[in-house]
């Protein structure tokens, strides 16, 4: 399983591997009951600490995404329509508020961000 993650990213390393599984699940490069590699085997891969590879867990668990088997290890869980869409959604909104900020910071209005994400929605390059 390769995850895409960066100590340079400002996004805290546990949130990083959350969006990484998610976004593996969801676009079904991991299927239901797909093994993951434990929790010290991906934490040893990333070179970082096994808590922060143990909340990520925890976290897709909660959220229905992952399920683990006492023993036996951490596998990819049947996940429903519902959950499937909430995931999605919790991807989007950390994306989405990722660019406001970075836009806000850029400067740009809530006008200005209005328009050009309108203008994304409509099909074109965002240019308002």
């Amino acid at each position: 399983m390769l995850l895409k993650v960066s100590g340079e990213n400002p996004e805290p390393m546990y949130q990083q591997i959350i969006n990484e599984i998610r976004r593996l699940i969801l676009t079904g490069e991991l299927s239901p009951g797909d093994p993951l590699p434990s929790i010290r085997e991906l934490a040893q891969q990333l070179t970082t600490s096994v808590i922060t590879t143990r909340r990520a867990y925890l976290e897709l668990e909660r959220e229905g995404l992952l399920t683990t088997r006492q023993g036996v290890g951490t596998f990819v869980a049947r996940v429903d329509r519902e959950t499937a869409r909430a995931a999605a959604r919790k991807i989007a909104a950390g994306l989405l508020t990722r660019a406001l900020e970075e836009a806000r910071r850029l400067g740009l209005t809530d006008g200005e961000i209005s328009a050009i994400f309108d203008g994304i929605l409509q099909g074109g390059n965002g240019k308002p």
